[in-house]
């Protein structure tokens, strides 16, 4: 069973993009919506997140908000709050697997949205970045409830730039360019990751992308 990672920066259409490899049935893991559960009431990560940054927990439940306050802009915090997340969405993300092997699935797509950040793409069997165009994706994050233009300026200091991530590609969708064409891209990567089953072509090869990353 191969491990696809899809990643990409804030306000890409990632979601859109891992909705289109469900299409193709292949079963994918949103670590976002895991870390959610996470932090809900009842979630494992409820008590060592309260503890470790103090009044955080509202109501039961992690507040995001809250918790955003206090570690966005502080590196030795993000560190602090990884270290009790990431082994927790790792014992869920071992479940997600086991169910996809037993179902007979030939791959699976892991949607995280720091991967490159975390170091995660040295996981992957391929990685697919979604990307746009930048004033594009301004745009759409800054139609969000809440959003203001430092507070997006701060999320993107803590991601690799885009032109990164797209070097770093072993293939890129492009979902600026409307959801047909980003579907259609999605398509040839499912055939060429099936066609390629016994291979795994490096980043950055001209082979391994649907759209230069260079």
């Amino acid at each position: 069973m191969r491990i696809i990672g899809l990643t990409g920066s804030i306000g890409m259409g990632k979601s859109t993009t891992a909705a289109m490899f469900r299409e193709h049935g292949i079963p994918v893991y949103d670590a976002d919506a895991a870390v959610h559960d996470l932090y809900d009431v009842g979630g494992a990560a409820v008590a060592p997140v309260g503890e470790a940054f103090p009044g955080v927990v509202q109501g039961g439940a992690v507040d995001r908000e809250l918790l955003r306050q206090q570690v966005l802009g502080d590196p030795e915090a993000l560190k602090r709050l990884n270290a009790i997340v990431h082994p927790l969405v790792g014992l869920d993300r071992q479940t997600f697997f086991a169910d996809a092997q037993a179902k007979g699935a030939d791959m699976v797509v892991l949607d995280i949205p720091l991967l490159y950040e975390t170091g995660g793409d040295a996981r992957m069997d391929a990685v697919v970045v979604v990307s746009a165009p930048a004033d594009m994706q301004r745009e759409r994050v800054l139609a969000r409830p809440g959003m203001t233009p430092e507070r997006l300026d701060a999320i993107l200091a803590q991601q690799i730039a885009d032109a990164e991530k797209r070097a770093r590609a072993h293939y890129v969708v492009d979902t600026g360019r409307g959801l047909d064409h980003a579907r259609s891209e999605v398509t040839e990567i499912v055939n060429a990751l099936r066609a390629r089953a016994d291979a795994a072509p490096g980043p950055g090869s001209v082979e391994a992308q649907t759209e230069p990353g260079h």
